[in-house]
């Protein structure tokens, strides 16, 4: 039952210890053996329990408190730790960066996104932000500023990457106005200041002419060999770019020729199994000497200190467009190019779904649907792969059919 002020007010203190009075929602009144009587609201946050002191009776009456009580709760579903605020309107001279706080809302969303989605935000902010505006105070920051930055990123093509990153910026200040130190987004001022993305589908070949000169433009790629090798890989497993520049040895059997990307990577949150064609599993023997003592598959050697070695998702990408593809392809394109071709050809709409990772909401569906594409997903990629190596090798361009 709900606390009421005249069971409050009839509390009274007991033999030798301090007693609760349960409310509801986590909040309670603590009455001490002294006869203090203290509001308390009790949560949970990154999975751990915490207490929030809510005042005192009769200084804080019972309708105040629960008024506290639903603020703390709404901050909660918003990701915001009302424990974590609290400590900052009291220290006040706390660091008001924009790079102070971006890392602290980072940190604030990392138990509700993927382990590669929030290191891909942290890298966004400290390679296209924290260099130029990060030590910005964040109620100082103008609209301006921010427009300058994102078209640094702008200039060098990469129209996705300066959306995206203008839409972290002002999740980062939203997160500043929670916690008291901005006052408003100005990002929102910035509304058609840049150009815009393709909408809809990433720019992707689908013709099997083209397609076939690309992957040609991709065996003679003279640039870094660690990023080569993942321009070879993706057309043959379509894996998010995300997922492949971090991909980890350990999630590799070769044996069994698979690949496991653990849950907490994936954007469904469940494991995703990737079948291994022969072609995808020479790549990876081939790259193996140089990067098998890493912890990564594509092992970076720009990594710095802080940051994961591994090669950026961006890298991919951009070697595309520096092979004269801008506005033709992406490597999150190749996704839309396999996806493409192989309904065309009559592979079942459900195997190719969950070969792209796509995930069925309803789980018993889900769950029989991982058991019952499996085989058939591993003879379709290595078609595939087949199919690739006929274009690359100037063969006739035929459609090729699903096999048994």
């Amino acid at each position: 039952m709900p606390l009421s002020d005249t069971a409050i007010k009839n509390a009274k203190p007991r033999d030798g210890k301090s007693y609760k009075l349960s409310d509801e929602k986590g909040l309670y009144l603590l009455v001490t053996v002294n006869g203090g009587k203290w509001w308390r609201f009790d949560y949970r946050f990154d999975g751990n329990r915490k207490t929030l002191s809510m005042g005192t009776y009769p200084d804080t009456t019972l309708k105040q408190a629960r008024e506290k009580r639903d603020a703390a709760r709404k901050q909660i579903a918003d990701g915001i730790d009302p424990g974590l605020t609290r400590k900052i309107e009291k220290a006040g001279s706390i660091e008001n960066t924009l790079a102070a706080v971006s890392l602290e809302f980072i940190e604030a969303k990392r138990n509700k996104w993927s382990a590669s989605h929030a290191a891909h935000v942290q890298q966004c902010f400290e390679r296209d932000v924290f260099p130029w505006i990060g030590n910005r105070p964040l109620k100082d920051l103008s609209a301006v500023e921010v427009l300058i930055t994102l078209r640094r990123i702008v200039d060098r093509g990469s129209l996705e990457t300066a959306a995206r990153t203008k839409q972290f910026i002002g999740q980062a200040i939203r997160y500043g106005i929670a916690t008291g130190r901005a006052e408003r987004d100005v990002t929102a001022d910035l509304r058609g200041a840049l150009p815009s993305p393709n909408k809809g589908h990433f720019p992707a070949i689908t013709e099997a002419k083209p397609l076939a000169q690309l992957l040609r433009d991709i065996d003679a790629y003279t640039g870094n060999f660690v990023v080569r090798t993942a321009l070879q890989l993706q057309p043959l497993i379509f894996a998010r770019p995300a997922n492949l520049a971090a991909a980890e040895w350990s999630e590799f059997d070769l044996d069994a020729a698979e690949w496991r990307i653990a849950a907490d990577k994936m954007k469904m949150k469940e494991v995703h199994i990737v079948p291994l064609s022969k072609q995808a599993i020479a790549l990876l023997r081939d790259i193996y000497p140089l990067t098998g003592s890493s912890r990564y598959v594509f092992a970076s050697n720009q990594g710095k200190a802080g940051n994961e070695p591994h090669i950026s998702r961006e890298s991919i990408g951009a070697a595309i467009r520096r092979m004269g593809y801008q506005g033709q392809h992406t490597a999150h394109g190749f996704r839309t190019t396999a996806s493409t071709m192989l309904h065309e050809q009559g592979f079942h709409s459900d195997m190719i779904e969950r070969q792209l990772s796509h995930g069925e909401r309803n789980r018993v569906k889900a769950a029989y649907n991982r058991a019952q594409h499996l085989p058939e997903r591993v003879k379709m990629l290595q078609a595939w792969a087949d199919y690739l190596d006929g274009l690359k090798a100037g063969a006739q361009v035929i459609a090729f059919r699903k096999q048994g």
